[in-house]
């Protein structure tokens, strides 16, 4: 059965009204015309180009917002002091007023980006797959936005790995994560943390999502919840933008819960139904189901635009596998089947070394200190949340990769309690504009198991080199546009040549006749 269409909601635009004629454009519509005109819309909904690759190279601690404690915490507004003074030295340090001292256990991101891909010899090509020359050690693992980006173009991404070995941050990507940031700190307050060990800081990073995930149950949302799971047997991650209890669309819910025209042979009788559920009546047995019913979790992904408005449907394809993906990747981990020994592996954990006394002591102290003692506000009913009361007891007791790894699964299994089932088959994707935050437009689509297991086989055979990128199909050839590659893209120039021929043939048949 075909799944419901994808329902867009774009805000309303105010039309000028004041002309006799009626036909003025307003001047977001102006704004879209132009940018329409000289082809910059297209930059907008290429991942390749616009997708931002959330890989913050300082270690931070994301404490989740208690309004007033901010303020009035002595240990918080030190680690805010300190951070200023590490931030003016870095500043120094790449001006060139003092020589750079910085640490030398770089994180995974810094490694990565210093690594520079050979030049490619026409003589003598390199005829490894994608994977071994761009993801394996001590390159990073694969992404999100590695499976996704494609989705756009093969080939441009393909050129783009051989020339770069990643995706070069551009203008869109910096204006981008400046909004996602002021988003996420809507939500949690951003601590840099020092840590010791290559382990310390991949316990930072599960402690995250452990807070990330609380702060979920306790407020109703959270933002940039790093996930992690497998595709193939390989590493994947990513970064998911929202969560919360809202569902984003509820006719597109329901639609989607309705029960098949044809029943089984075997469907339970209402009497039945009644006798299972304790229940007299139709009225009382359903207020019975709705009880034990426990709240689903939705995804929402944030994308930022240049224009005031939301992509095409065939523009759209990246964004709807990535929230595809997010929700398979999350289902994963609520359900338990990520093994945590493949992710030590790939990025060389020892998941059994205790993570050192500093670190502990940091995050642990910073977590007690802002949930300390009573609400902010002495007025207010509400208190901290219980669960931030002993960080420190907490972190002693999962003191290893593999304990910190097990306590995120329980707060996974806490949160989306029946597995799969707990996750809301709805997915968001929310459009805001680049130069203020705001809303421009949602879209909202159902999940497709099948669509995203046929896209993600189709796509590993590139990755894993079984088979040579693709380009576009004729009808997206607009994209070719926006493309730095198309003049010495071999795709495009045989379509071009296929197109010729094609037309020198219709002429031929045409002087025949």
């Amino acid at each position: 059965m075909a799944s419901p269409a994808t329902k867009v909601t774009d805000p309303p635009n105010d039309i000028d009204s004041d002309t006799d004629y009626g036909s003025d454009f307003s001047p977001e519509q102006e704004q879209i015309v132009d940018r329409l005109i000289a082809g910059k819309d297209l930059e907008d909904d290429n991942p390749i180009i616009n997708e931002v690759e959330r890989h913050d190279p300082r270690q931070t601690l994301r404490l989740p917002r208690v309004l007033g404690r901010q303020e009035r915490s002595p240990l918080l507004q030190a680690a805010r002091a300190a951070e200023r003074v590490a931030e003016q030295i870095a500043e120094s340090v790449k001006t060139g007023e003092h020589p750079d001292l910085s640490d030398r256990m770089n994180t995974e991101a810094e490694n990565e980006a210093s690594i520079e891909p050979p030049k490619e010899n026409p003589d003598n090509p390199d005829l490894r797959s994608p994977i071994e020359r761009f993801r394996t050690p001590p390159k990073k693992a694969l992404s999100v936005t590695d499976l996704v980006s494609p989705a756009w173009c093969e080939l441009q991404y393909w050129y783009t790995l051989t020339k770069h070995g990643r995706k070069r941050r551009t203008p869109a990507m910096k204006e981008g994560t400046r909004v996602h940031k002021v988003l996420e700190e809507q939500v949690y307050t951003i601590i840099r943390v020092e840590v010791q060990s290559r382990e310390d800081a991949w316990g930072l990073r599960i402690w995250n999502v452990i807070q990330g995930l609380r702060t979920l149950r306790d407020t109703g949302q959270t933002r940039e919840l790093e996930i992690w799971g497998t595709v193939d047997g390989l590493v994947v991650n990513g970064v998911i933008d929202e969560l919360s209890y809202i569902c984003p669309d509820t006719d597109l819910e329901d639609s989607l819960q309705k029960p098949p025209e044809d029943l089984p042979t075997d469907q339970t009788t209402i009497a039945d139904f009644f006798k299972a559920v304790g229940a007299k009546s139709l009225e009382e047995a359903t207020k019975s189901k709705r009880r034990t019913q426990t709240k689903k979790v939705y995804l929402c992904d944030v994308k930022t635009r240049a224009v005031r408005s939301v992509p095409s449907a065939s523009a759209f394809k990246p964004t709807r596998i990535q929230l595809m993906l997010y929700h398979r990747l999350l289902s994963s981990l609520a359900t338990n089947t990520v093994d945590f020994s493949i992710l030590a592996s790939r990025y060389n954990l020892n998941a059994t070394k205790v993570l050192s006394d500093e670190f502990i002591a940091q995050v642990g102290s910073l977590n007690d200190e802002l949930f300390y003692d009573a609400p902010a506000d002495p007025d207010s009913q509400n208190t901290s949340p219980n669960w931030s009361q002993d960080t420190m007891s907490t972190l002693l007791a999962h003191n290893t990769l593999n304990l910190l790894w097990s306590l995120m699964i329980i707060e996974f299994q806490l949160t989306l309690p029946n597995g799969v089932d707990s996750l809301g088959r709805v997915l968001k994707a929310e459009y805001r504009s680049r130069d203020d935050g705001e809303v421009v437009g949602v879209k909202t689509l159902p999940m497709d198991d099948m669509e995203l297991t046929t896209f993600i086989s189709h796509e590993m055979e590139w990755w894993k080199g079984e088979r040579q990128a693709e380009g576009v199909v004729v009808e997206e050839a607009f994209k070719c546009r926006s493309c730095d590659f198309a003049d010495a893209c071999e795709w495009r120039l045989q379509k071009v040549e296929e197109a010729r021929e094609k037309a020198r043939m219709s002429n031929r048949r045409t002087a025949a006749v």
